[in-house]
């Protein structure tokens, strides 16, 4: 995947990031913020004060997300993205990150 690839993919998945943090904020079951910044960056507070980051590392051609639990990278595996570690899809981590630190469970 060249980076131009690389870039397409990770914007597509960031926007569809985007819809579900947008349709979870509006549902009232977590308080939470987020904001889209340029770069490919969605920044998410909460009412604590405590961040989740996710950003899309080009060099890395990753998606990283940092959570107060730890950092982790994504790659795009046959159409998903997939953690470099564990193999744990990106929603689903990004699901978990958001419950551990909103204190209730959030399904995107």
């Amino acid at each position: 995947m060249d980076e131009r690839e690389f870039m397409a993919a990770a914007d597509a998945e960031l926007a569809r990031i985007e819809a579900a943090l947008e349709a979870a904020s509006e549902s009232g079951v977590a308080d939470f913020d987020f904001e889209t910044k340029p770069g490919g960056v969605i920044e998410i507070e909460f009412e604590n004060g405590s961040k989740i980051i996710l950003n899309r590392h080009g060099a890395a051609r990753e998606i990283w997300l940092a959570a107060k639990s730890g950092g982790y990278h994504f790659r795009p595996e046959g159409g998903r993205w997939l953690g470099t570690r564990d193999g744990e899809e990106l929603m689903a981590a990004l699901s978990r990150t958001l419950s551990e630190q909103a204190g209730v469970r959030v399904e995107l």
